[in-house]
């Protein structure tokens, strides 16, 4: 057995360092036993099914309702797939007519029809329907251990605080795990859309997937060390390693504690400049962690999770509700809702006759909305009766040409009057803008600003698209970077273009999060930044500590550089000097 230490690189998708002991949580092959009933036993064995359908049943809806109660209804629905599995006569039939027709014991009859519509899953080679296949997994082990007499999984068994190592986390793994034996995730497989990404998210366990083969090298009971910050997993580290991770486990405790103290303070830079800090949310009840950690209102609000975590197309009742209760929420406060962003790895590709072999560079986000309008004017419908209830902004996504903006403006503008007609109120002067995402908008910002309330500027994509770089995958990671002048220069001419246009311009991509790009944002000329709600105190204390004159000047330096190291470690000394106590040790390298 290998003992040596091992790092390897993953994606990180939940903050935080934890160190810990390893609970490797395999593919829990069981050995499912084969008999033959006799004629007598048919009835029997039948129950004995339906039994366990009932308790398989009953267990994932009372996950599904403390899900709910923690995380949120949107957060639960990810169970409704698995619930109309189970009550669903084309899986259940075949399995009732196996055991009066074969004569077998229900254990083989479940297994082998799971099996069937898994591997039918698998076959289609996609990711998303990997990840419908890992479902049913999930469904065939809790009625097979109903069957077994196996009432308690093995993560429901632990007695001590360990970190998760799995290949892949089933939904009802990850939002059924004791948040206080539970000290970290670490995946081989899985992106930042994941449902295992947005459940640790959302129940604040640091996480790392996409580690590939980590599986295989770890064993029960090493220790590993998971940083949900950078994206680094280390397996059996050394003594100087795991002396350098708990001093940054204390640094970062010490820091966290400062930096509460920041929250409530406005985000005013030296010289009386206020800065707009809002938070990027995707379900309503984050707006409570937004107005904690001290923002003024939610800046990026992804409608697209009311899709993914649900077993069915959200109406427009139900939209429309979890938007108006987001404004309740914000009491007065701006909001930023960005209409649907499906497609690539994410809901559509699970619904189409043919998945898409690049759905990065194909029919998703506005694109996918102009091609299915009446999806998009029940969105539409439901977002503009929602206006009534708070002040509220529209901005559509991955705009590539003015045509799809004028297309989805009329879009707008039929739907207003059929509210007109119907006499359903709606905030008539609702303003609309784009997130600018692509290079093509980015090259054409001056025309896009004739035509924009404001710009928001989504620096995930439009690094992933200038640089050609697959943000999700690990093996190109190096080569994703927000410091690239490429981009840099993009950002500067889309403030440029927003400022002769006299409209406003916010960015909402990771980078507004991260405290290296603060100061170099601020001297481009940005006044409002939205970011994940944990990242606010940070980003505010930096605020609190510059003055508006030294970032141009910090600015104007960047912009002569022509490579990505230069200006990481200008920026990472600029930082330093700043505030060396707080941020001397904490910055990474």
């Amino acid at each position: 057995m290998n003992v040596a230490m091992q790092t390897v690189k993953g994606i990180p998708v939940s903050p935080g360092i934890v160190i810990g002991r390893i609970f490797v949580l395999g593919e829990a092959e069981t050995h499912v036993p084969h008999r033959e009933i006799a004629d007598h036993e048919i009835d029997s064995e039948l129950e004995r099914f339906a039994v366990a359908l009932q308790q398989a049943t009953a267990d994932l809806v009372a996950l599904r309702d403390r899900t709910e109660q923690q995380l949120g209804r949107e957060a639960a629905k990810i169970f409704g797939f698995h619930l109309g599995l189970l009550q669903d006569p084309a899986l259940l039939g075949p399995i009732r007519e196996r055991i009066r027709r074969d004569k077998v014991n229900a254990e083989l009859a479940v297994a082998d029809a799971f099996k069937k519509i898994t591997d039918q899953f698998l076959a289609i080679g996609n990711e998303v329907f990997r990840q419908k296949a890992n479902d049913v997994l999930d469904l065939d082990r809790r009625v097979l251990g109903k069957l077994m007499g196996e009432n308690e999984s093995r993560l429901s068994a632990l007695t001590e605080p360990v970190i998760i190592v799995a290949h892949e986390l089933t939904p009802s793994q990850t939002a059924g795990m004791d948040r206080a034996r539970i000290l970290g995730i670490a995946t081989d497989l899985g992106g930042r859309t994941s449902h295992t990404s947005i459940v640790a998210r959302a129940i604040e366990i640091p996480c790392v997937v996409g580690c590939q083969r980590l599986t295989s090298r770890a064993q029960d009971g090493d220790i590993i060390v998971v940083d949900g910050d950078t994206g680094v997993v280390v397996l059996r580290p050394d003594e100087r390693t795991l002396e350098e991770y708990r001093t940054q486990q204390q640094r970062f405790s010490a820091f966290r504690k400062v930096l509460r103290e920041t929250a409530p303070l406005e985000a005013v830079t030296k010289d009386g400049v206020r800065i707009q800090l809002l938070g990027n949310i995707e379900f309503p009840h984050e707006v409570e962690s937004v107005l904690a950690n001290g923002g003024d209102g939610v800046g990026l609000y992804r409608t697209e999770f009311l899709y993914l975590t649900n077993d069915h197309e959200p109406g427009e009742d139900e939209q429309f509700k979890a938007y108006r209760r987001t404004l309740e929420l914000l009491d007065g406060r701006p909001c930023t809702i960005r209409t649907l962003d499906l497609g690539a790895d994410k809901y559509t590709q699970q619904r189409a006759h043919e998945p898409e072999r690049n759905p990065f560079l194909g029919l998703r986000s506005i694109r996918y909305c102009l091609q299915n309008r009446e999806m998009f004017k029940t969105q539409l419908r439901a977002i503009l009766r929602a206006s009534a209830f708070g002040p509220m902004k529209v901005m559509f996504p991955l705009v590539s040409t003015l045509m799809e903006l004028r297309q989805a403006k009329l879009i707008l503008n039929d739907v207003c009057e059929e509210l007109d007609e119907e006499g359903i109120a709606f905030d008539r002067t609702l303003q609309t803008g784009i997130m600018v995402e692509v290079p093509s908008a980015a090259l054409m910002a001056r025309a896009f600003a004739d035509e924009c309330a404001f710009f928001s500027i989504g620096t995930n994509d439009l690094i992933q698209y200038t640089l050609a770089v697959d943000r999700g995958n690990e093996r190109v990671a190096n080569l994703y970077t927000g410091a690239s002048p490429a981009v840099l220069y993009l950002v500067k001419q889309i403030i440029r273009a927003g400022r002769r246009a006299n409209i406003d311009v916010s960015l909402c991509g990771e980078v507004a999060g991260e405290a290296i790009y603060t100061m170099l944002l601020l001297g481009l000329g940005l006044r409002t930044l939205s970011l994940v709600p944990s990242q606010i105190p940070l980003i505010k204390r930096v605020i609190r500590s510059v003055d508006i004159p030294h970032c141009e000047q910090l600015a104007r330096k960047v912009g002569s550089f022509d490579s990505e190291r230069q200006v990481l470690n200008t920026l990472r000394d600029e930082l330093r000097k700043i505030d060396p106590d707080s941020f001397g040790g904490w910055i990474p390298e």
